[in-house]
This record gives structure tokens, C-alpha cells and sequence, in this order.
């Protein structure tokens, strides 16, 4: 009912998703940095080919610390999403999994759960938001602001402060996002990071962050100007997802420039959330 898509079939399923955009941009946003990016091994599985109805991201990931690295969606057939959440081997519901999709999906993750006797949690539902135009970014002073990249040495700080990060169980997640994509920090005196914001596999920027004590200077601002022109600038699609209830960061991102598309909402369902806690 599914099967992996070769190198020289993902160009043509990137093209294809053109077609549905934004509702497939997550999807879309993973495949072009795959394209230039080796990062950790993802693979993508489509229903059929070359007319796809539901196309997968699915990470490999054997640690606890890898679990973080949600499997992204896209369908356009709902009969044919059900039926491979009900009946196909792509995902195991006796496990712990996640998956960002369409918050239209909804009620198909709920029933499908509810058929198999697991928990399954939708966690977040989020604006998506985008920039078109990024030559047209308001200006922003960074003089005296030192703007850096995250290392390595930084994976832990952002782990804990992460809202999801809980138990250090988003380290495989945040070390692959630092090691293989843009991010920029502010740093204090000492070289130390107290604001930062990364992009995730699938081109999204986000995990926006300003230690309590730095907040009220304009970091935020000043991080999204820097990490959008920095990834326009590699051909990444600009945009990211701001979770309906953070009202600062939507306004902050609108007043940048991003829209939303007011018919759209992406969500993240956890299936067996209380396995990666125990």
C-alpha cells in the first residue's frame, strides 16, 4: 500500500507539490533541502506513483532521543489516508510516533486510534505562516548585536528550553537541526547564546527563543530578519509554524512581513505520547 521513492523520483513528487502549495508546504519545504542537504536518513513513501494521493517523510530512529522527528503528511484523498493508517505497515501503533499534517485530518487520526485502542493527542494546530517578498523585510539595527550560528555545544541549552524538549528527548532532533541547517543566535559578552532560532528538516524556522532576563530588546526580531534572508539566500522556502494560542509571535511575524493562508491549519498528532515519558 506504500512504497519508498527513489532519488530520481523525488524531484518529480517536489515539482508535483508545487501544485497544492501552501496545503502541502511542509512536505514540499522537507524535500528541497534534501535535495541539498544529507542530513539524517528520512524515508519518503507515496500510495502510488506517479499520481500520489498521500505522500510520507518517515525518519529512521531507534533511540529515544530520535523520536522527536515527526513524520510529515500529505494527502489529497482522505479514503486513501484512512486506509493507510489503518491497514498499511508504514506506521506501528503499538509505538510511540508522531506526524505533522493537515488539522483537517483530524477526525481520521481520532477514529483510526480509537479502532486500534491507542491514545493518540493532537498537540499542536498552527498558522502557517510565509513570506513571499523577503527583499521586502522591514529594515532592523542589529549594531552592537552580536549575531552568531548555533553549535553543537548549544543542543542542550535549547533542548531545555523547548516547551516539547522534556527529558532530553528532542536532543536527536535539535543536534540534527544544528549540525545540517541555518540557525542564528544572539550572544552575550561572554559568547553565550540568550536568543536563537533554528529551521527544522522541512524549511520551517522555529523554536524561537529569548532567555527571560534578555527579553524586550528586539532579539526576536532581529533573529527572524537574519534566519529568513540566510535561508531565501540557499533557496529554502521561508516560513514557519506559530501555534494559534502564541499571539506574540504571530504579531512579531506579521508585522515581518509573513501571511497566512486563513483556510489552512497544520497540526501534530502523538500516538502512545506516554511511552517516551515513562
Amino acid at each position: 500500500m506504500a512504497f519508498e521513492l527513489s532519488e530520481d523520483q523525488l524531484k518529480t513528487a517536489e515539482n508535483e507539490l508545487k501544485k497544492y502549495l501552501p496545503m502541502s508546504q511542509q512536505v514540499y519545504g522537507f524535500l528541497v533541502l534534501r535535495s541539498r542537504v544529507r542530513s539524517d536518513p528520512v524515508r519518503v513513501l507515496v500510495d502510488r506513483w506517479p499520481q500520489f494521493r498521500v505522500i510520507m517523510c518517515k525518519p529512521h530512529g531507534e533511540q529515544k532521543s530520535d523520536l522527536f522527528k515527526d513524520t510529515l503528511l500529505f494527502a489529497t484523498d482522505a479514503a486513501v489516508l484512512e486506509e493507510i493508517l489503518s491497514k498499511s505497515s508504514v506506521f506501528d501503533w503499538s509505538k510511540y510516533f508522531c506526524v505533522g499534517t493537515s488539522v483537517s485530518h483530524t477526525e481520521i487520526f481520532k477514529a483510526v486510534a480509537s479502532a486500534k485502542g491507542v491514545p493518540c493527542k493532537r498537540v499542536a494546530k498552527c498558522y502557517l505562516m510565509t513570506l513571499e517578498d523577503v527583499s521586502r523585510l522591514p529594515p532592523v539595527d542589529s549594531s552592537g548585536i552580536s549575531v552568531s550560528s548555533l553549535d553543537e555545544s548549544h543542543i542542550g541549552l535549547v533542548s531545555q528550553t523547548w516547551k516539547f524538549g522534556k527529558d532530553d528527548v528532542a536532543v536527536g532532533l535539535i543536534r540534527n537541526m544544528i549540525a545540517n541547517f541555518p540557525s542564528c543566535c544572539v550572544l552575550d559578552a561572554e559568547g553565550k547564546p540568550v536568543s536563537w532560532i533554528l529551521t527544522y528538516a522541512s524549511g520551517a524556522i522555529g523554536m524561537l527563543y529569548t532567555l527571560p532576563e534578555h527579553r524586550g530588546k528586539g532579539y526576536a526580531k532581529i533573529l527572524v530578519s537574519s534566519l529568513a534572508k540566510r535561508n531565501h539566500a540557499l533557496g529554502y522556502p521561508v516560513y514557519s509554524f506559530i501555534e494559534e494560542e502564541n499571539a506574540v509571535s504571530y504579531r512579531l511575524f506579521v508585522n515581518l512581513g509573513f501571511t497566512e493562508d486563513p483556510s489552512y491549519r497544520e497540526a501534530w498528532f502523538r500516538v502512545n505520547e506516554f511511552q517516551i515519558f515513562q
